[in-house]
């Protein structure tokens, strides 16, 4: 493997990683909060019809992205209101949730649209175009440095900026600011916030709104950005492998990002290579292209180290009289 198409690897890697770190940073949100929300799938998927829709319609990709935002940040309310006002079962609602995008999205599309459950293809200002950085072209051609810079660092959709500038974005959030403090305390102790007289329910609200705008971005960039249409259930569980990269980064940010990109390392490899070589014969295809639920599973069972969830998570909290 050449230097160049290592290269475009790592790019497709950041591309491919960049929903899921915005899904996982969203999760880390609502459930530092001590919300926990399985239903990151459902939001990605309304979003990403509603952006779709509205950028077609209008031109206008950002107008698409601000319905994304919105559409998801409504799924986040309703998750709020089920948890956090009637103390029902978060994993429930979630589940509910996931449910009810997979069947909207697609009764909405082909009310709308009639292609089979599919928007129409977006083209010019109606998608997130990669944008060239300065001096990338002045730097193309040197070596080593330039194609890191042009085809790495350059190249990518703006929200592929906004996702990594969220990552220390939200490591301030968390751990430099009292709105931080307070929400960390919140899914360890709520009963502490509440004795000092911080509303439980509010903080709980503005992590499940943080929660919602994230993901509509997620959504917004798989079908403006990464694709670009709106296609059934085209998330692909990115929802799900998410939460696991979530668990595997034990609820911290850098650690998500990192996991993230390994999630993404695993789908370029999906999509560029088709026939790995090893020990003298060739992998199938089935099993490259599985790579990443994979990992997801064995993320899942426990063999990555032991996580330990906020302590107050998927608890509904019951103000004490």
């Amino acid at each position: 493997m050449d230097f160049l198409t290592v290269i475009q690897v790592l790019d497709s890697t950041v591309r491919s990683a960049t929903p899921l770190l915005l899904a996982c940073l969203a999760g880390l949100y609502s459930e530092r909060s001590g919300i926990f929300d399985i239903g990151l799938e459902g939001k990605m998927l309304i979003a990403a019809f509603f952006s779709a829709a509205v950028a077609y319609s209008t031109g206008n990709a950002w107008l698409g992205l601000g319905a994304g935002i919105l559409s998801s940040i409504f799924l986040s309310l309703v998750h709020g209101l089920a948890s956090i006002n009637f103390r029902g079962n978060q994993l429930i609602s979630g589940v509910a949730i996931n449910f009810f995008a997979a069947g909207t999205t697609i009764l909405i599309a082909q009310d709308w649209f009639s292609q089979g459950g599919r928007t129409p293809s977006l083209e010019g200002a109606a998608r997130f175009e990669p944008i060239t950085l300065p001096f990338a072209e002045a730097l193309r051609d040197v070596p080593f440095i330039g194609p890191i810079y042009y085809e790495l660092i350059s190249g990518h959709a703006i929200l592929v900026y906004i996702a990594l500038f969220a990552v220390p974005l939200t490591w301030w959030v968390l751990f430099r600011t009292r709105f931080g403090l307070r929400l960390r305390a919140v899914g360890e102790a709520p009963e502490a916030v509440d004795t000092a007289g911080i509303s439980v329910i509010r903080l709980r609200y503005s992590a499940v709104i943080i929660c919602g705008i994230l993901c509509g971005i997620a959504g917004a960039y798989l079908a403006t950005g990464l694709q670009a249409n709106f296609t059934k259930d085209m998330t692909a569980n990115r929802g799900f492998i998410a939460l696991a990269a979530l668990i595997f980064a034990k609820w911290r940010p850098w650690h998500a990002l990192m996991a993230c990109l390994l999630f993404g390392f695993l789908f370029a490899i999906e999509t560029r290579f088709q026939n790995i070589q090893m020990l003298g014969f060739t992998l199938p295809v089935q099993f490259v292209q599985a790579l990443p639920y994979i990992l997801t599973v064995v993320i899942l069972a426990g063999f990555v180290g032991k996580a330990i969830p906020p302590r107050a998570g998927g608890e509904p909290y019951v103000k004490e009289r």
